[in-house]
């Protein structure tokens, strides 16, 4: 086995004598990378994101923002990553090269103050600079002024804000920001990085890291892994290592074994069958937008409120799933598309729907060394679709509560219903109640109104900080309301 060994700006270096935990954050800063910074430890500000080298969607290779602060370090053993340091010097020899474009327009239009938030900026602007999807708009001119009439979501260059979503910054104020990000060209050719994509990425390596008592394991096929998953029962399954990443920071969380599936081959496959969708459970949602491409339009009404650019770029469906968390926003929608779950032991495999998938709070039907190896959604799929998330904020927050619906509406009349509930219950739901009420009725306000209610019933809501019982029953009767409103001049016509 050889030693586990991480490219750093193009430099290759050990990751021993880093303890298994040890976060690429922590990593970086201890071998003098400073730029990378530590403000949550938990993935909500972006001051430690930098670059890594992923499969691409439109070309071999993504350079993709990630928190540096949750992943592992030991979870990119053989991998390439680039910090806000080696962005100017990427591939360079000799003197510094001049700014990296990225930087240059973040300098020169003022978008840096105290500086703490600056370099995890520049990291995910880069990663936006790089998207080898990202057009200009027609009219649009290099180093021209940002005031051609686009959308507020997406500059005349084609950068997508998203890609910023997950970064903070408490003292410049973004317009200076998003000036910087709507001002960028495109990369030169002569641009290491972006010839860098031409080539593929590095192929995943089978590491067995230990140090301490303690191990990280990522086996090399999915068959490996659960032969290990049946043998080491205290294994923790981590994929993008969102949950468990701010387990280990904030509740100082140790595991003797972590098995990482996330670059399983196995797991991240998408195929569009006649009759289902089915998704790889370790591809991360950002993967599994691009490739879908609206295509599944309750799924794109969801990404884009599913936390962070940053956090969307290492999160799985299966990593959402199997935390069996009551306030997952992706669980909502899945039952709405009426989706199930592949399990997958070292003895074979089965299929679960969704809605039987939960069984109590942070509990499901998955035994001991199963894993999530894939989720299907059937169809077709009901043309009448909507995701409402009621949070504090409209984006990179948890929900009070979210409520997904798909509708079959033919000749006025409801012919199938089927809702999915988040933060209501100890698990994701099905308001199965309020589906009834509204299948087989006329698409009309007085059947709304009725249904409203019912649906205001649903699940056992319950006070916290985030909102009281009362808000949250009101809320899931607006939700359908809210839909009747969107939808019923769409539907007549």
């Amino acid at each position: 086995m050889v030693a586990a060994r991480i490219t750093v700006n193009g430099k290759e270096t050990p990751i021993s004598p880093a303890a298994p935990h040890t976060t690429v954050l922590d990593f970086l800063r201890e071998r003098g990378l400073t730029g990378t910074k530590e403000g949550c430890a938990e993935g909500e500000c972006g001051a430690c994101s930098v670059l890594v080298a992923r499969p691409g969607v439109n070309k071999p290779t993504d350079w993709v923002a990630v928190n540096a602060c949750l992943v592992p370090v030991a979870a990119l053993d053989g991998q390439e990553v680039i910090t806000s340091e080696g962005l100017a010097t990427a591939g360079e020899s000799g003197m510094p090269a001049p700014l990296h474009p990225v930087q240059e327009e973040m300098a020169v239009r003022g978008g840096s103050q105290c500086g703490y938030c600056t370099p995890g900026f520049i990291c995910s602007m880069a990663s936006e600079y790089y998207r080898p999807d990202r057009c200009a708009h027609p009219d649009s001119a290099e180093g021209t002024d940002t005031d051609i009439d686009t959308d507020t979501e997406h500059g005349p260059n084609g950068f997508d804000l998203h890609a910023l979503s997950g970064n903070l910054c408490r003292c410049t104020g973004y317009r200076p920001i998003r000036d910087a990000a709507f001002a960028v060209g495109t990369p030169a050719e002569n641009d290491p990085l972006a010839q860098r994509r031409e080539q593929s990425p590095p192929e995943p390596v089978s590491t067995e890291y230990t140090r301490d008592e303690s191990a990280f394991l990522r086996p090399s096929n999915l068959a490996d892994a659960l032969q290990l998953l049946r043998e080491r029962t205290d294994a923790v399954v981590v994929a993008g290592s969102t949950d468990w990443g701010v387990e280990v920071n904030i509740r100082s969380r140790r595991a003797s074994c972590v098995v990482a599936v996330d670059r399983l081959p196995e797991l991240r496959e998408m195929r569009v069958e006649s009759d289902h969708i089915e998704i790889g459970a370790a591809q991360t949602l950002t993967e599994i937008e691009r490739r879908l491409d609206g295509s599944v339009p309750l799924l794109a009404e969801l990404f884009p409120q599913f936390a962070s650019r940053l956090i969307r770029n290492s999160a799985t469906l299966g990593g959402n799933l199997g935390t069996g968390s009551p306030i997952g926003d992706s669980p909502p929608v899945l039952l709405a598309l009426e989706a199930s779950v592949v399990l997958a032991d070292a003895d074979g495999e089965r299929e679960v729907p969704l809605s039987d998938y939960f069984t109590g709070y942070r509990q499901s039907v998955r035994r001991p060394g199963e894993l999530i190896r894939a989720v299907r959604i059937p169809l077709p799929l009901s043309p009448v679709a909507a995701f409402h998330k009621i949070a504090k904020r409209r984006f990179d927050d948890i929900s009070s509560v979210a409520v997904a619906f798909a509708l079959d509406i033919e000749d006025g009349i409801v012919r199938k219903a089927r809702i999915g509930l988040g933060g209501v219950a100890a698990t994701p739901i099905r308001a199965l109640a309020t589906e009834a009420a509204l299948e087989g009725k006329p698409w009309a306000a007085e059947t709304v109104e009725a249904a409203s209610r019912v649906l205001q019933a649903q699940g056992t809501p319950m006070d916290d900080h985030r909102a009281s019982a009362g808000y949250r029953s009101a809320m899931l009767g607006q939700s359908l309301r809210k839909l009747y409103a969107q939808t019923t001049e769409a539907v007549s016509s």
